[in-house]
């Protein structure tokens, strides 16, 4: 006797698998949007570190060669001029204003500042040591911050001080991005950070990271 298969029972073994394909279907592609978004991060955060270094990087060879945008032609640091004293000698405002008057011009203020201006700048550009960059750049920031004290309203002489905001200047945007940055490790996307990770002496010194 022919035995004859019920057609319902024959498809019905076809649903379920049907099921775990679209199932894992969906789940490939929650993976690939995960990854892209991952990704996208990733640039978008190299790109901020790039675009911050050569904020750094630029200042300090515009004040050593004297590019003309900041720093007038033949007034460089290596034409004899001096990188803090027209900015700390020209502050007329804030708890510092004197501090930074006895500052400015002086040698020890000006290589301090210029090595953070190179180290900060190569380190960023190059993706490596992200968390001293971050540390000596937010130092460096809170410094400038309090000369050109945004909360002020007036300088020392009564005329305005053109500030915009009381607290969210420039300076604070640049150190918060430094802070990003490290913290999301960003040198690992077009730059050096993982292969100065894999060093033996950042291994061990998280810190140098």
């Amino acid at each position: 006797m022919a035995v004859h298969e019920h057609p319902h029972r024959s498809s019905g073994f076809h649903l379920p698998s049907l099921r775990r394909n679209r199932t894992a279907s969906a789940s490939e592609s929650a993976v690939s949007a995960d990854a892209g978004t991952h990704t996208a991060r990733a640039y978008a955060l190299a790109s901020l570190r790039l675009l911050t270094g050569f904020v750094f990087l630029w200042a300090f060879l515009d004040k050593t060669f004297g590019f003309g945008w900041a720093t007038p032609s033949g007034k460089g640091w290596i034409d004899g001029g001096s990188p803090t004293k027209g900015f700390l000698g020209s502050v007329a405002v804030g708890p510092m204003e004197s501090t930074f008057h006895s500052w400015a011009g002086d040698p020890w203020a000006d290589w301090l500042f210029m090595l953070g201006l190179l180290g900060i700048g190569l380190a960023l550009v190059a993706g490596v040591a992200l968390r001293l960059a971050a540390v000596a750049g937010t130092a460096m920031m809170a410094l400038m911050w309090i000369a050109e004290w945004p909360p002020a309203k007036h300088l020392s002489d009564g005329t305005a001080s053109m500030s915009t905001n009381p607290f969210a200047d420039y300076h604070v945007i640049y150190a918060v991005a430094l802070i990003v940055v490290a913290a999301a490790a960003a040198g690992d996307t077009l730059g050096a950070g993982r292969l100065w990770a894999g060093l033996p002496f950042v291994r061990d010194h998280s810190w140098l990271r």
